[in-house]
């Protein structure tokens, strides 16, 4: 590892992903891009922190001020770009409590997907922590999932460990930005353009909580490093 490093790169790719900011009850959306709590889930499972320990809540305050660029890399076949598509499948669930205290023998859900899509997430943030997720997602304690455990990588999370931002952008997006999506926090209320309830401040099963998070949306060719 390099000791200056202080950008850890992620390379989310699967034949299925799916990260929901908006999903209840039985509809259980995906957005078209990774959200910060998929994401930092996947850190703790790395870390092998359980969900609502001291040790994930502690997790979850260090890493509130790590920054986070999100890049939606087109994935080519031959000479034809594949379009990012949304699958929706039918679950059935057995023995969900209703409102009236009984179970109800089987449930419908319907449950969205993304289909061939490719991403490279960014945490920009203070060495020791980096370094320390970087190693973590080499050797993950348990598995790591593109958001439902459905969702399995089909290639190694771990991208690499960088010095920087740029640096990182350079070696994972060797193409350059043109036809790139991206997604990074904004600095200010304003410079943002959209807003995302995907800020985890809870994981715990019976106290789940989210911030809203800022985020500045551009096109690979208006980007600005």
């Amino acid at each position: 590892m390099c000791a200056e490093a202080s950008c850890v790169a992620l390379r989310l790719e699967g034949p299925l992903q799916s990260w929901g900011t908006a999903s209840q009850y039985n509809r259980r959306m995906t957005d078209i891009l990774p959200s910060r709590s998929g994401v930092t889930g996947m850190l703790c499972a790395a870390l092998g922190l359980s969900r609502g320990s001291d040790e994930e809540r502690s997790f979850l305050q260090e890493t509130a001020s790590v920054r986070m660029l999100t890049v939606a890399v087109p994935r080519v076949l031959g000479d034809r770009r594949l379009p990012v598509r949304r699958m929706e499948d039918f679950h059935t669930v057995q023995n969900t409590l209703k409102a009236g205290g009984t179970f109800k023998d089987c449930h419908i859900t319907r449950r969205q997907f993304l289909l061939d899509a490719s991403f490279r997430v960014f945490l920009s943030g203070g060495r020791p922590l980096m370094e320390k997720i970087g190693a973590a997602l080499q050797d993950p304690v348990w598995g790591l999932w593109l958001g439902r455990k459905a969702c399995i990588p089909s290639a190694p999370v771990f991208a690499g460990l960088f010095d920087d931002e740029r640096q990182a952008l350079a070696a994972c997006v060797p193409g350059g930005p043109a036809g790139c999506i991206f997604s990074r926090d904004a600095a200010s209320f304003a410079d943002g353009t959209d807003s995302v309830a995907d800020m985890p401040l809870s994981f715990a099963s019976s106290n789940r909580a989210f911030a809203l998070r800022r985020i500045r949306l551009e096109h690979g060719e208006t980007h600005a490093p």
